[in-house]
């Protein structure tokens, strides 16, 4: 079974950066999608961000364009997320998840999180003001 294991997270500064990365203990192959999901305390998990096996197509929730980056080593089966401009509305809990099918490609995070068969541990992102 495939497990996903998320590292980088910390405390940073509004304006800060930090990057996240997600290791998987098997080629990631079989999951042509994979994700970044967010849950702040007393929130839903929400979907940051999510990148197609290809590489090619990324999606960003509104609240993340333009200062979160998605990328992906598939060398090392790892993907990332570059969280650059951190604002303390940033704050949370952070997972990746990987999906069994490519539809992420297509509708980006319009797929639910619960269409997400693998998640990781998460890892805590703290920004403070």
């Amino acid at each position: 079974q495939v497990q996903l294991v998320e590292s980088g997270g910390g405390s940073v500064q509004a304006g800060g950066s930090l990057r996240l990365s997600c290791v998987a203990s098997k080629y990631t192959y079989n999951f042509p999608c994979m994700a970044w999901f967010r849950q702040a305390p007393g929130k839903e998990r929400e979907g940051v961000a999510t990148i197609c096996s290809d590489g090619d197509n990324t999606y960003y929730a509104d609240s993340v364009k333009g200062r979160f980056t998605i990328s992906q080593d598939n060398a090392k089966n790892t993907r990332y997320l570059q969280m650059n401009s951190l604002k303390p509305e940033d704050t949370a809990m952070y997972y990746c998840a990987a999906a069994p099918d490519s539809r992420c490609c297509l509708y980006g995070l319009g797929v639910k999180s619960y269409e997400y068969n693998t998640w990781g541990q998460g890892t805590q992102v703290t920004v403070s003001s």
